[in-house]
């Protein structure tokens, strides 16, 4: 690791813990309090997995118990709308749609305090990113969760958002 980077990570404080270590070596407790949810759910999912192994992939990581993991990914796939049908395909036999949604059920599996989501609605429909929208939300209500949405579509931040930041004047911010 570069001793420049190795210093910032070093200084980075996370629930008053001080963060000294990258991926598996970070406590599973403080690696598991942010999720992100890409643009791409394509390249986000490998595709030798099933929707289901996909989802259940960061439970099993954490060593969590095999009853736990199918009773988590059945909620939370009931949530998004991915039925049993869907959850046994692979990400090539199903739309992006319905990869987003397996996507956004694997980031919400940990209940994370954070999740980031990087213009991950930009590829979808508008009934299906009207529903990964009202996911978000109201796993943010119910679990005091904060949510941070990179996005380039303003009609979306104003229905989704209790605060907006852009970033367009500000210095380092290209065009």
């Amino acid at each position: 690791m570069r001793p420049t980077f190795r210093r910032l990570v070093a200084s980075t404080a996370a629930a008053g813990m001080l963060v000294d270590a990258v991926r598996y070596a970070v406590p599973v407790a403080l690696r598991t309090r942010v999720a992100t949810l890409f643009q791409s759910p394509r390249a986000a999912a490998d595709p030798r997995l099933s929707l289901t192994d996909l989802i259940a992939e960061p439970l099993r990581a954490t060593r969590t118990p095999e009853s736990a993991v199918r009773e988590r990914v059945a909620e939370l796939a009931d949530l998004v709308g991915l039925t049993a049908d869907l959850r046994s395909r692979h990400p090539h036999a199903v739309s992006d749609g319905q990869l987003q949604r397996a996507c956004l059920t694997r980031a919400l599996v940990h209940r994370p305090d954070y999740l980031l989501c990087d213009e991950a609605t930009a590829m979808l429909d508008a009934s299906t990113q009207a529903h990964v929208a009202a996911v978000i939300r109201d796993y943010q209500r119910t679990q005091q969760a904060g949510v941070l949405v990179i996005t380039h579509d303003q009609t979306l931040l104003d229905r989704w958002s209790d605060r907006i930041v852009d970033l367009a004047g500000t210095a380092g911010a290209r065009a």
